[in-house]
Protein backbone atom coordinates (compact mmCIF):
# COMPACT_ATOMS: atom_id res chain seq x y z
CA UNK A 1 0.00 0.00 0.00
CA UNK A 2 1.43 3.40 -1.01
CA UNK A 3 2.09 5.81 1.88
CA UNK A 4 0.64 9.29 1.38
CA UNK A 5 3.11 12.16 1.50
CA UNK A 6 1.69 15.12 3.41
CA UNK A 7 2.82 18.63 2.51
CA UNK A 8 2.38 20.67 5.66
CA UNK A 9 2.67 24.09 4.04
CA UNK A 10 -0.58 23.40 2.20
CA UNK A 11 -2.41 23.37 5.55
CA UNK A 12 -1.39 26.82 6.82
CA UNK A 13 -1.89 30.40 5.68
CA UNK A 14 1.52 31.54 6.96
CA UNK A 15 5.01 30.13 7.21
CA UNK A 16 7.43 30.05 10.12
CA UNK A 17 8.30 33.35 11.78
CA UNK A 18 6.58 35.10 8.88
CA UNK A 19 3.42 34.36 10.91
CA UNK A 20 4.54 36.85 13.56
CA UNK A 21 2.26 39.78 14.20
CA UNK A 22 3.72 42.95 12.69
CA UNK A 23 5.77 45.12 15.09
CA UNK A 24 3.34 48.06 14.96
CA UNK A 25 0.36 45.82 15.75
CA UNK A 26 2.31 44.11 18.52
CA UNK A 27 2.95 47.50 20.11
CA UNK A 28 -0.82 47.98 20.40
CA UNK A 29 -1.34 44.53 21.88
CA UNK A 30 1.31 44.97 24.57
CA UNK A 31 0.18 48.35 25.89
CA UNK A 32 -0.30 48.28 29.67
CA UNK A 33 -3.85 49.21 30.65
CA UNK A 34 -3.12 49.16 34.34
CA UNK A 35 -0.19 50.32 36.44
CA UNK A 36 2.87 48.14 35.92
CA UNK A 37 3.81 45.86 38.79
CA UNK A 38 7.45 45.70 39.80
CA UNK A 39 9.21 42.43 40.57
CA UNK A 40 12.62 42.85 42.19
CA UNK A 41 14.13 39.68 40.73
CA UNK A 42 12.85 40.10 37.17
CA UNK A 43 15.97 41.20 35.30
CA UNK A 44 14.44 41.19 31.82
CA UNK A 45 10.73 41.27 31.12
CA UNK A 46 8.31 42.10 28.35
CA UNK A 47 8.93 45.85 28.54
CA UNK A 48 12.41 45.38 27.07
CA UNK A 49 11.21 43.51 23.96
CA UNK A 50 14.17 41.19 24.39
CA UNK A 51 14.51 37.59 23.24
CA UNK A 52 13.58 35.98 26.56
CA UNK A 53 12.73 36.76 30.16
CA UNK A 54 15.41 36.50 32.84
CA UNK A 55 14.80 36.02 36.56
CA UNK A 56 17.49 36.44 39.25
CA UNK A 57 17.86 33.25 41.30
CA UNK A 58 19.85 35.04 44.00
CA UNK A 59 23.04 33.02 43.54
CA UNK A 60 24.68 34.97 40.75
CA UNK A 61 22.70 33.16 38.07
CA UNK A 62 19.39 33.76 36.35
CA UNK A 63 16.81 31.47 34.84
CA UNK A 64 15.90 32.26 31.23
CA UNK A 65 12.38 31.56 30.01
CA UNK A 66 11.02 31.83 26.48
CA UNK A 67 8.47 30.38 24.08
CA UNK A 68 8.20 30.38 20.31
CA UNK A 69 5.88 28.52 17.93
CA UNK A 70 4.59 28.89 14.40
CA UNK A 71 2.95 27.24 11.39
CA UNK A 72 4.90 25.05 8.92
CA UNK A 73 7.65 26.63 6.87
CA UNK A 74 8.60 23.34 5.19
CA UNK A 75 6.53 20.41 3.97
CA UNK A 76 8.40 17.63 5.77
CA UNK A 77 6.96 17.06 9.29
CA UNK A 78 10.25 15.99 10.88
CA UNK A 79 12.07 19.03 9.47
CA UNK A 80 9.24 21.30 10.65
CA UNK A 81 9.68 19.98 14.19
CA UNK A 82 13.45 20.46 14.07
CA UNK A 83 13.25 24.01 12.70
CA UNK A 84 10.58 25.16 15.15
CA UNK A 85 12.59 23.75 18.04
CA UNK A 86 15.95 25.18 16.97
CA UNK A 87 14.22 28.54 16.54
CA UNK A 88 12.79 28.45 20.07
CA UNK A 89 16.04 27.32 21.69
CA UNK A 90 17.83 30.19 19.93
CA UNK A 91 16.25 32.73 22.29
CA UNK A 92 18.21 31.26 25.20
CA UNK A 93 21.47 31.40 23.25
CA UNK A 94 20.68 34.99 22.23
CA UNK A 95 20.69 35.92 25.92
CA UNK A 96 24.13 34.34 26.37
CA UNK A 97 22.64 31.36 28.20
CA UNK A 98 22.58 27.59 28.10
CA UNK A 99 19.29 25.73 27.61
CA UNK A 100 18.18 23.27 30.31
CA UNK A 101 14.91 21.73 29.08
CA UNK A 102 11.98 22.30 26.78
CA UNK A 103 8.21 21.82 26.77
CA UNK A 104 6.38 21.28 23.46
CA UNK A 105 3.48 23.39 22.17
CA UNK A 106 1.38 21.55 19.55
CA UNK A 107 -1.76 22.60 17.70
CA UNK A 108 -3.05 20.00 15.27
CA UNK A 109 -5.97 19.87 12.78
CA UNK A 110 -7.03 16.36 13.73
CA UNK A 111 -9.75 16.34 11.07
CA UNK A 112 -7.22 17.03 8.28
CA UNK A 113 -3.93 15.45 9.27
CA UNK A 114 -3.36 12.05 10.91
CA UNK A 115 -1.71 11.80 14.34
CA UNK A 116 1.23 9.90 12.83
CA UNK A 117 2.25 13.10 11.02
CA UNK A 118 2.12 15.02 14.31
CA UNK A 119 4.33 12.32 15.79
CA UNK A 120 6.92 13.02 13.10
CA UNK A 121 6.81 16.72 14.02
CA UNK A 122 7.37 15.95 17.70
CA UNK A 123 10.19 13.56 16.82
CA UNK A 124 11.87 16.36 14.92
CA UNK A 125 11.55 18.48 18.04
CA UNK A 126 13.11 15.74 20.14
CA UNK A 127 16.02 15.47 17.69
CA UNK A 128 16.71 19.22 17.91
CA UNK A 129 16.55 19.14 21.71
CA UNK A 130 18.89 16.14 21.80
CA UNK A 131 21.40 18.02 19.64
CA UNK A 132 21.20 20.93 22.10
CA UNK A 133 21.76 18.46 24.96
CA UNK A 134 18.39 18.99 26.63
CA UNK A 135 15.27 16.87 27.18
CA UNK A 136 11.91 17.52 25.59
CA UNK A 137 10.32 17.10 28.97
CA UNK A 138 6.61 17.44 28.24
CA UNK A 139 4.14 19.67 26.49
CA UNK A 140 0.56 20.60 25.68
CA UNK A 141 -1.55 20.00 22.59
CA UNK A 142 -4.84 21.31 21.21
CA UNK A 143 -7.08 20.66 18.21
CA UNK A 144 -6.53 23.68 15.95
CA UNK A 145 -7.51 24.67 12.39
CA UNK A 146 -3.88 24.75 11.24
CA UNK A 147 -0.74 22.88 12.35
CA UNK A 148 1.32 24.73 14.95
CA UNK A 149 4.46 23.61 16.74
CA UNK A 150 7.10 25.13 18.97
CA UNK A 151 8.69 25.01 22.40
CA UNK A 152 8.75 26.73 25.74
CA UNK A 153 12.41 26.63 26.74
CA UNK A 154 14.07 27.12 30.12
CA UNK A 155 17.74 28.06 30.35
CA UNK A 156 20.28 29.42 32.77
CA UNK A 157 23.00 32.06 32.63
CA UNK A 158 25.47 33.72 34.94
CA UNK A 159 24.13 37.22 35.44
CA UNK A 160 27.46 38.78 34.44
CA UNK A 161 27.21 36.85 31.15
CA UNK A 162 23.63 37.88 30.41
CA UNK A 163 23.37 39.60 27.02
CA UNK A 164 20.50 41.84 26.00
CA UNK A 165 19.45 43.54 22.81
CA UNK A 166 20.37 46.86 24.45
CA UNK A 167 23.81 47.98 25.53
CA UNK A 168 25.52 48.51 22.20
CA UNK A 169 27.77 51.57 21.90
CA UNK A 170 28.68 53.89 19.06
CA UNK A 171 31.52 52.32 17.10
CA UNK A 172 30.58 48.72 17.88
CA UNK A 173 30.88 46.44 14.87
CA UNK A 174 27.89 44.30 13.89
CA UNK A 175 28.11 40.62 13.00
CA UNK A 176 25.45 38.19 11.75
CA UNK A 177 26.00 34.45 12.20
CA UNK A 178 23.59 33.14 9.51
CA UNK A 179 22.74 34.42 6.03
CA UNK A 180 19.31 35.88 5.26
CA UNK A 181 16.73 34.98 2.61
CA UNK A 182 14.64 32.32 4.33
CA UNK A 183 11.35 34.18 3.85
CA UNK A 184 11.82 34.54 0.10
CA UNK A 185 12.57 30.83 -0.32
CA UNK A 186 9.64 29.84 1.91
CA UNK A 187 7.33 32.02 -0.17
CA UNK A 188 8.62 30.43 -3.36
CA UNK A 189 7.74 27.05 -1.89
CA UNK A 190 4.21 28.14 -0.95
CA UNK A 191 3.74 29.54 -4.45
CA UNK A 192 5.00 26.20 -5.86
CA UNK A 193 7.82 28.02 -7.66
CA UNK A 194 10.72 26.58 -5.67
CA UNK A 195 13.03 24.57 -7.88
CA UNK A 196 13.91 21.04 -6.68
CA UNK A 197 17.60 21.90 -6.41
CA UNK A 198 16.75 24.72 -3.99
CA UNK A 199 14.50 22.67 -1.73
CA UNK A 200 16.97 22.35 1.16
CA UNK A 201 18.77 25.71 0.85
CA UNK A 202 16.78 27.39 3.62
CA UNK A 203 16.24 24.24 5.68
CA UNK A 204 19.95 23.54 6.04
CA UNK A 205 20.44 26.93 7.71
CA UNK A 206 17.27 26.84 9.81
CA UNK A 207 18.22 23.59 11.55
CA UNK A 208 21.59 24.96 12.75
CA UNK A 209 21.67 25.72 16.45
CA UNK A 210 22.88 29.14 17.58
CA UNK A 211 24.90 27.55 20.37
CA UNK A 212 27.72 30.06 19.77
CA UNK A 213 25.58 32.52 21.75
CA UNK A 214 26.53 30.80 25.01
CA UNK A 215 30.21 31.33 24.18
CA UNK A 216 29.63 34.94 23.12
CA UNK A 217 27.89 35.53 26.43
CA UNK A 218 31.20 35.03 28.22
CA UNK A 219 32.87 37.83 26.28
CA UNK A 220 32.96 41.34 27.76
CA UNK A 221 33.60 42.61 24.22
CA UNK A 222 30.05 41.62 23.23
CA UNK A 223 27.90 44.58 24.23
CA UNK A 224 24.54 43.43 22.82
CA UNK A 225 23.06 40.39 21.13
CA UNK A 226 19.75 39.26 19.67
CA UNK A 227 18.57 36.77 17.08
CA UNK A 228 17.08 37.72 13.72
CA UNK A 229 13.66 36.21 13.09
CA UNK A 230 10.29 37.39 11.83
CA UNK A 231 10.90 41.15 11.91
CA UNK A 232 13.84 40.83 9.52
CA UNK A 233 17.38 42.13 9.92
CA UNK A 234 16.29 45.78 9.96
CA UNK A 235 13.53 45.12 12.47
CA UNK A 236 15.73 43.37 14.99
CA UNK A 237 18.55 45.85 14.47
CA UNK A 238 15.98 48.61 15.11
CA UNK A 239 15.13 47.02 18.44
CA UNK A 240 18.83 46.85 19.30
CA UNK A 241 19.33 50.50 18.38
CA UNK A 242 16.28 51.76 20.26
CA UNK A 243 17.18 49.73 23.35
CA UNK A 244 20.69 51.26 23.19
CA UNK A 245 19.60 54.83 22.29
CA UNK A 246 21.82 54.56 19.23
CA UNK A 247 21.68 54.36 15.45
CA UNK A 248 23.33 52.02 12.97
CA UNK A 249 24.59 51.72 9.46
CA UNK A 250 24.37 48.49 7.47
CA UNK A 251 26.92 47.70 4.76
CA UNK A 252 24.59 45.98 2.34
CA UNK A 253 27.25 44.22 0.26
CA UNK A 254 28.61 42.63 3.45
CA UNK A 255 25.27 41.20 4.61
CA UNK A 256 25.41 37.42 4.03
CA UNK A 257 22.71 36.01 1.75
CA UNK A 258 21.82 32.34 1.42
CA UNK A 259 22.45 32.59 -2.33
CA UNK A 260 22.42 36.01 -3.99
CA UNK A 261 21.59 34.77 -7.52
CA UNK A 262 18.87 32.41 -6.32
CA UNK A 263 17.19 35.02 -4.13
CA UNK A 264 17.13 37.60 -6.91
CA UNK A 265 15.59 35.00 -9.21
CA UNK A 266 12.71 34.43 -6.81
CA UNK A 267 12.24 38.15 -6.22
CA UNK A 268 11.90 38.47 -10.00
CA UNK A 269 9.23 35.75 -9.74
CA UNK A 270 7.29 37.84 -7.21
CA UNK A 271 8.13 35.70 -4.18
CA UNK A 272 7.94 38.50 -1.63
CA UNK A 273 6.57 37.42 1.76
CA UNK A 274 3.59 39.28 3.16
CA UNK A 275 5.65 39.67 6.33
CA UNK A 276 8.21 41.73 4.41
CA UNK A 277 5.62 44.36 3.57
CA UNK A 278 4.17 44.29 7.09
CA UNK A 279 7.65 44.79 8.50
CA UNK A 280 8.39 47.77 6.28
CA UNK A 281 5.03 49.33 7.08
CA UNK A 282 5.87 49.05 10.78
CA UNK A 283 9.37 50.52 10.80
CA UNK A 284 10.18 51.82 7.31
CA UNK A 285 9.67 55.43 8.40
CA UNK A 286 12.68 55.05 10.68
CA UNK A 287 15.01 54.00 7.86
CA UNK A 288 17.21 56.02 5.55
CA UNK A 289 16.79 55.76 1.77
CA UNK A 290 17.46 52.38 0.19
CA UNK A 291 16.81 50.52 -3.03
CA UNK A 292 13.70 48.37 -3.37
CA UNK A 293 15.70 45.13 -3.57
CA UNK A 294 17.64 46.08 -0.47
CA UNK A 295 14.35 46.60 1.35
CA UNK A 296 13.00 43.23 0.25
CA UNK A 297 16.10 41.46 1.54
CA UNK A 298 16.75 43.40 4.74
CA UNK A 299 13.08 43.21 5.83
CA UNK A 300 12.74 39.55 4.81
CA UNK A 301 11.24 37.61 7.77
CA UNK A 302 13.70 34.99 8.93
CA UNK A 303 12.86 31.76 10.70
CA UNK A 304 15.54 30.33 12.98
CA UNK A 305 17.87 33.09 11.82
CA UNK A 306 21.31 33.96 13.05
CA UNK A 307 22.59 35.97 15.99
CA UNK A 308 23.10 39.70 15.51
CA UNK A 309 26.03 40.72 17.71
CA UNK A 310 27.42 44.16 18.58
CA UNK A 311 31.13 43.93 19.43
CA UNK A 312 33.61 46.44 20.82
CA UNK A 313 36.15 47.12 18.02
CA UNK A 314 38.99 46.64 20.51
CA UNK A 315 37.80 43.09 21.17
CA UNK A 316 36.97 41.98 17.64
CA UNK A 317 40.01 39.69 17.31
CA UNK A 318 39.03 37.78 20.45
CA UNK A 319 35.40 37.62 19.31
CA UNK A 320 36.40 36.24 15.91
CA UNK A 321 38.65 33.66 17.56
CA UNK A 322 35.72 32.40 19.63
CA UNK A 323 33.49 32.46 16.54
CA UNK A 324 36.00 30.32 14.63
CA UNK A 325 36.09 27.84 17.51
CA UNK A 326 32.30 27.57 17.06
CA UNK A 327 32.69 26.90 13.33
CA UNK A 328 31.77 30.43 12.21
CA UNK A 329 33.65 32.54 9.67
CA UNK A 330 32.35 36.08 10.19
CA UNK A 331 33.00 39.61 8.99
CA UNK A 332 31.34 42.88 10.02
CA UNK A 333 28.07 43.82 8.28
CA UNK A 334 27.84 47.32 9.74
CA UNK A 335 28.35 49.36 12.87
CA UNK A 336 26.53 51.12 15.65
CA UNK A 337 26.48 54.92 15.35
CA UNK A 338 25.24 57.93 17.25
CA UNK A 339 21.48 58.48 16.86
CA UNK A 340 20.85 60.52 13.72
CA UNK A 341 18.00 61.67 11.51
CA UNK A 342 17.32 58.05 10.56
CA UNK A 343 17.58 55.14 12.94
CA UNK A 344 19.40 53.00 10.36
CA UNK A 345 21.24 53.95 7.19
CA UNK A 346 22.00 51.38 4.49
CA UNK A 347 25.30 52.00 2.73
Amino acid sequence: METKTWKLTEFSHGAGCGCKIAPAVLDSILVHREAKRHFDHLLVGNDERDDAAAFDLGDGTAVISTTDFFMPIVDDPFDFGRIASVNAISDVYAMGGTPLMAIAVLGWPVDKLPPEVANDVVEGGRAACAEAGIPLAGGHSIDSPEPIFGLAVTGRVRIDHLKRNGGSRSGDLLFLTKPIGVGILATAQKKKKLRPEHRTLARDWMVRLNRAGAAFGRLEEVHAMTDVTGFGLLGHLSEMCEASDAGAEVWFDKVPLIDREVLHHYLDEGCIPGGTRRNWKSYGHKMGPMEERQRYLLCDPQTSGGLLVAVDPAGVDRFLEVARSEGLALEPIGRITERGTHLIEVK
